[in-house]
């Protein structure tokens, strides 16, 4: 019987991280501390930044190891015939104490084409943020390739884009070619396809540490980029106790929010698939027949398919991800 399974993170240096990501991420990692961390990869599928186990009796296994010999009973029959051996979402958690590039994904046809990838799609939840901080997404209207070009040139870009003032227990859906960015001071969870394909396109005229600004993608970018307007980027919802909530559900992912208080038992026996929970807030433990893990903000358990059910206890809220 397969178990709860736990994740060693990746601290991934960038140039608009801090040094929170070490005080919560870094205990046992070999990581230079004086470096400024902005990324902390908690399960990744990615070829040479691959999860390996921290609990039980598959310690040390990377994900795809995994993959490869529980196939269907740990990512679901669906899955392992659709992915194969690459696990189909990425997840982390952002500490942005800088505001980050304007940028943009490539979706699954584009991203193929160029890079044999996956697209990105992606989603937020801010677990942390500063009075007044914000992110952008999208663009506030229909915009021309010519307008946008243009935006571009003359520094102009965030002129054309909606801007959110966030809090919170905020949630965001970033599809594949949606323009946007995370602004200074805010910590949230992603949840995205595993790829890490980006496209920048305005980095607020910043340079890096030797003084040199940092490479823009804007000629690729112009052909992944969604010109419309018509996406519901805004999904912050608030289920009652005890009970969940759907968030997006899409064909590269299902989100869905609990709220958690005592105890709370959720049935997985239908469900061809894994399930990943992530705490948003406060403490839970996370029960199956296979073991138990205690959690908190910002750490993780993968459910193999083949669990039956599981029991939440705690109190706190929970993000529930999936493929199907």
């Amino acid at each position: 019987m397969l178990y709860p399974l736990r994740f060693r993170p990746r601290l991934k240096p960038r140039i608009w991280g801090g040094s929170t990501l070490i005080a919560k991420k870094g205990k046992g990692l070999r990581i230079d501390r004086s470096r400024q961390y902005g990324e902390s990869w908690d399960l990744s599928g990615l070829r040479g930044d691959l999860s390996v186990v921290t609990n039980g009796m598959l310690k040390g296994n990377n994900i795809e190891e995994l993959v490869e010999v529980y196939m269907g009973d740990l990512v679901g029959e669906k899955n392992f015939e659709r992915f194969g051996i690459e696990f189909p979402l990425l997840i982390k958690m952002l500490d942005a104490q800088d505001t980050l590039s304007i940028q943009v994904h490539p979706d699954d046809e584009l991203a193929a084409e160029r890079h044999d990838s996956f697209g990105k799609s992606e989603m937020w939840y801010i677990t942390q943020c500063e009075e007044d901080a914000s992110i952008y997404v999208g663009f506030k209207r229909p915009v021309s390739r010519e307008e946008f070009i243009d935006a571009v040139i003359t520094n102009r870009l965030p002129e054309l884009l909606n801007h959110y003032e966030v809090k919170k227990g905020d949630v965001y859906y970033i599809p594949a070619g949606t323009i946007h960015t995370i602004g200074k001071g805010i910590e949230l969870i992603e949840i995205q396809q595993t790829s890490d394909i980006t496209y920048r396109v305005y980095d607020w005229d910043r340079v890096d540490s030797e003084g040199r600004p940092r490479e823009l993608h804007t000629a690729l970018a112009i052909d992944a980029i969604n010109f419309e307007s018509d996406d519901e980027y805004v999904l912050t919802k608030s289920p009652d106790a005890n009970s969940l909530v759907e968030l997006i559900k899409c064909n590269q992912f299902t989100t869905n929010l609990l709220a958690i208080y005592g105890e709370y038992t959720r049935v997985l026996a239908a469900h061809d698939t894994f399930v990943v929970y992530i705490v948003a807030e406060g403490e839970l433990t996370i029960t199956t027949e296979g073991g138990s893990e205690k959690l908190t903000v910002g750490e993780l358990v993968l459910i193999p398919a083949e669990t039956n059910e599981v029991t939440i206890t705690g109190k706190g809220r929970l993000l529930e991800t999936y493929v199907e």
